[in-house]
């Protein structure tokens, strides 16, 4: 543990990273026609440095705002995260999955690392592994659905979540039906319905009205699922809250939503019962930690969203495990091309799961390193 006087941010920069192997492409759910690339390496991390020597790792940040980060961040002290936090939202313009998430997460890196602590124990948590569900990726069929539930079962998996938004509600039902019988009870089973992807509302894809909503939530409620995930567009508040109070079914999303803003009107609305906020979207993890504690101030569970695959998702273990309303880590995996494996490969020693558990890294910061092979110089 280093004392933390007078440090100061001197430098970041994103390191790209050199690809080992293409995977294949998946094509997503919630893009119909959309292709997503897996692959070990490749794109790149955020790198930040301090003049104590210390640096901290980030998700991949757009080249194009770097200057601009640059010019809010440098010379600032990292334990000022909070208002560095708010300087970067009013200076830097960002888009998801593009933003200042990665230079946000290396900050609390470097904290965690000149403290001597785990990001966990930063935060108040005690739980040293965490219960990750298998994300699902592709929509596919319902007998292709159980087939991958049972393996997952075989490899100690403790939960599943599929996506569910065929062409008619009977084959989502069939989907559920099959992986229900697969796993014989010894999984939960989340459902998400993709509905919350655009703005607007239109989307690729089967579009869910309330009607159609409510009828699917009032079956899965009787068939034991989890959680029904995103069942209408996303900002139809008043639907989604009407819905929630229909049924004993938890309702999950909140992925898409960019402001702690909106969050706070879906918990005064009753809008979910499970929270899902996503760093990569939110521009990091210091929102996410305001957003938990106005949940368990509600009453309500919140599980981020994935967090990008690789650092993000490292983050956000981190803070799942520091809350006690955290019931799971989404982890998206849905192998073999959509193994999680793929995006963990640059890690050293990176994080497995093992018997259905995924153990804390014990070391500070987020506890994990870039395997030098995969840096390109």
């Amino acid at each position: 543990m280093l004392n933390n006087q007078n440090i100061k941010i001197t430098d970041i920069k994103i390191i790209p990273l050199k690809l080992q192997e293409n995977i294949g492409t998946l094509e997503p759910a919630w893009d119909k026609g959309g292709k997503m690339n897996f692959s070990r390496g490749g794109g790149a991390f955020t790198q930040v440095e301090t003049d104590a020597g210390i640096t901290g790792i980030g998700p991949k940040m757009d080249i194009n705002i770097l200057e601009s980060v640059k010019s809010v961040v440098l010379g600032e002290d990292p334990f000022n995260i909070k208002h560095i936090s708010k300087k970067l939202k009013y200076f830097v313009h960002t888009v998801p999955y593009k933003g200042t998430a990665g230079v946000d997460i290396a900050i609390w890196d470097i904290i965690g690392k000149t403290t001597g602590q785990p990001l966990y124990k930063l935060w108040g948590g005690n739980k040293d592994r965490m219960a990750p569900y298998a994300s699902m990726v592709v929509l596919s069929t319902p007998e292709e659905r159980a087939e991958m539930a049972a393996s997952l079962l075989s490899d100690g998996w403790k939960a599943i979540k599929i996506r569910l938004h065929h062409d008619s509600i009977i084959e989502d039902i069939r989907t559920v039906e099959l992986v229900k019988e697969a796993v014989k009870g010894s999984m939960d089973i989340m459902v998400d319905a993709n509905q919350a992807q655009s703005f607007g509302r239109w989307q690729p894809g089967v579009i869910w009205d309330y009607k159609r909503a409510k009828e699917t939530a009032d079956i899965l409620e009787d068939m034991g699922v989890y959680w029904l995930e995103e069942p209408l567009h996303r900002y139809s508040y008043d639907d989604i809250s009407r819905l929630n109070k229909s049924t004993p079914l938890q309702i999950a999303g909140g992925e898409n939503n960019r402001g702690v803003h909106e969050f706070r009107t879906m918990l005064e609305n009753n809008v979910y019962d499970v929270l899902q906020p996503e760093s990569m979207v939110l521009d990091g993890v210091t929102d996410l930690l305001n957003i938990a504690s106005m949940a368990e101030f509600y009453g309500k569970k919140i599980v981020p969203h994935h967090g990008g695959g690789d650092i993000g998702v490292i983050a956000h273990l981190h803070l799942v495990a520091s809350w006690d309303h955290a019931p799971y880590l989404e982890l998206l995996n849905d192998p073999p091309i959509g193994s999680y494996q793929h995006k963990f490969s640059i890690f050293e020693n990176p994080p497995e799961v093992n018997n259905g558990w995924i153990n804390l890294p014990d070391s500070p910061g987020l506890g994990i390193q870039i395997d030098k092979s995969y840096i390109s110089h």
